[in-house]
């Protein structure tokens, strides 16, 4: 996946169960930009 979100805004949803956690632990690490502080 490497590439394929470089420079680009992730919206991840879903806190209920650490979904949304997650799924920020895989995106982010390749290149996604965060709004989360």
């Amino acid at each position: 996946m490497t590439g394929r979100v470089e420079g680009k805004v992730a919206l991840i949803t879903g806190a209920a169960r650490g979904q949304g956690c997650s799924h920020a632990r895989v995106i982010l690490p390749v290149g996604a930009g965060s709004g989360l502080k």
